[in-house]
């Protein structure tokens, strides 16, 4: 009878499998789904790792899944994001880092305003998804009412799921035409629309045969319907004064100023960087 393959040299294997499929982090994913199958942290399975620990049953299947380039995160079903452990799988967009930067910015802009004037504060999540951005900001941000809108019948599940507890209220409809119950009173609202241009194709695998066409493309040759509807929605459900943030491709800088300047509805309108340095969102306040 052959002996177990030992966890470490079954992760040694992954890892080599992994990187052969040319996934980009082949090392930490073999750890993590090792991790994932024997429900420990990375820090309890490195410690294994120097152990006589078995591989876990079923470890080369989910190799396998993930050399395919199916995201990590719908092998595993969870997704980190900020402070967060948030359910991910198929039909929602898995949230990404350069988005974490995006969320600071409207809690940043929230403290100040809490610290300035008395009463609660509101903000909104257009175009929610996995309900990354609204749970962060309904967890981090204390006494402030958030509000998220969703329209995907496969994402608004994981929405529900993610923002249960946390207070946020989640309404499953069109950005275009939803809230008008809060329309200029709101102090915040971000959004991460979808924004790919129509022939523009996703360079990672993950996203493009796994993220939803609905969550990535922003409507037109230039990918800009989606911003665009965003800002308008941002417009109406602003009071004078408020603030607004959205994330973006980097390439489309330029034609986000250009929106928010052109429209006659926003000041001080400036361009934020990721933690890379590239241009991946843009911020305006309503006049």
């Amino acid at each position: 009878m052959d002996s177990p393959v030992s966890l470490a040299d079954a992760v040694k294997g992954a890892t080599a499998v992994l990187a052969d499929a040319g996934v980009p982090s082949p090392a930490v994913d073999a750890q993590l789904l090792a991790a994932h199958l024997l429900g420990v942290g990375r820090g309890e399975l490195a410690a294994m790792l120097f152990g006589s620990a078995a591989a876990p049953a079923g470890y080369d299947a989910l190799v396998a899944r993930r050399a395919a380039r199916e995201p990590l995160q719908h092998i595993t079903g969870v997704a980190y994001f900020r402070h967060l452990e948030l359910s991910v799988g198929k039909g929602v967009f898995v949230p990404r880092p350069e988005t974490e930067s995006v969320v600071q910015l409207a809690l940043d802009v929230l403290t100040r305003m809490s610290q300035e004037r008395e009463g609660g504060l509101s903000a909104v999540d257009l175009g929610t998804g996995s309900g990354a951005i609204a749970a962060s900001l309904a967890t981090e941000a204390a006494g402030v009412r958030v509000h998220a809108v969703e329209l995907s019948d496969d994402a608004f599940p994981w929405a529900q799921r993610n923002l249960a507890g946390t207070g946020a209220t989640l309404v499953h409809g069109d950005m275009r035409d939803a809230l008008h119950e809060l329309d200029g009173t709101v102090d915040v609202v971000v959004s991460n629309p979808p924004y790919i241009p129509a022939d523009a194709i996703p360079r990672d695998l993950e996203v493009r045969l796994h993220d939803p066409h609905m969550a990535l493309y922003g409507g037109g040759a230039d990918g800009m319907e989606m911003p665009t509807a965003a800002a308008a929605t941002a417009a109406r459900l602003l009071r004078p004064g408020g603030y607004f943030v959205m994330e973006h491709a980097e390439v489309q800088a330029a034609q986000m100023a250009a929106l928010l300047e052109g429209s006659g509805a926003w000041e001080n309108v400036r361009s934020h960087v990721d933690l890379t340095g590239r241009d991946r969102a843009t911020s305006g306040w309503r006049r």
